[in-house]
């Protein structure tokens, strides 16, 4: 059931958001050859907290860390440790939740790690642009699937792959909520959007094929054929002026 926000509601997701948005730009600011994934993790935790909001992610469906931090072949959901030490020319996606007054924001960002080659460079453009193709058709009367498309469209007219597997999601009270916001399918299909709708886009596109694999531990995404993956993601209102960004710091 797709749970309708009042202008007030909108309004405290806004600051959730923020915190999120800020937190994300401290972790982005601190990744450098020789951090490790873990303590980025705990530059996110500290900030949020500081700001009396939760992160999201900790302890959900027993996640360990505050944020997902996903490197190069890792789709998403990589889980922060002391041993993930990065280099020169890796790329990071960084994905995180904060929960502020019974609402959450949740956002992710794809940060090079020095200098990264050129194929990388261009994955992370198509991707980011792609999230802004899906977030402009996100307007009243429009379905879920006109997101959808115009992200999948972008991409693939660009040689690249839609994750299947993984999608957005509304957001609110609830890190995920009704409806499933995919990144690939047919315009004209899917929930109709109405003002007070909230949701997550977040394009996850890789490099190679668009299958994937869970490792062991249950969480970690990676790219089945080992090629580097992207992924971006806004909370967004739906209002009856355009779409909303709640996720900017």
């Amino acid at each position: 059931m797709v749970i309708l926000k009042t202008d007030r509601e909108i309004k405290t997701m806004k600051k959730a958001g923020q915190i999120a948005a800020r937190a994300l730009q401290l972790a982005g600011k601190s990744i450098k050859p020789g951090i490790s994934t873990l303590e980025i993790d705990l530059i996110i935790q500290k900030y949020i907290e500081s700001q009396g909001a939760k992160p999201s992610f900790l302890g959900y469906g027993d996640f360990p860390n505050s944020s997902c931090i996903s490197v190069n072949n890792v789709v998403i959901h990589g889980i922060p440790s002391k041993n993930a030490v990065l280099k020169n020319g890796d790329i990071v996606s960084v994905d995180v939740g904060a929960f502020f007054e019974g609402f959450h924001g949740d956002t992710a960002f794809t940060f090079a790690c020095g200098a990264i080659a050129p194929e990388a460079r261009a994955l992370l453009d198509t991707t980011y642009e792609s999230l802004f193709e899906g977030i402009k058709m996100a307007v009243v009367g429009n379905r879920v699937g006109d997101i959808s498309n115009a992200i999948q469209r972008y991409v693939e007219a660009r040689s690249y792959s839609v994750v299947r597997d993984f999608v957005g999601h509304g957001v609110g009270a609830k890190l995920h909520e009704d409806p499933s916001v995919p990144n690939f399918g047919a315009p004209g299909r899917g929930v109709r959007l109405q003002a007070g709708m909230t949701i997550a886009i977040e394009p996850m596109i890789n490099a190679g094929t668009y299958e994937v694999n869970i490792l062991p531990d249950e969480w970690t995404t990676v790219t089945a054929d080992g090629k580097l993956s992207a992924h971006f993601e806004h909370s967004v209102a739906i209002t009856p002026d355009g779409p909303v960004i709640l996720t900017l710091p």
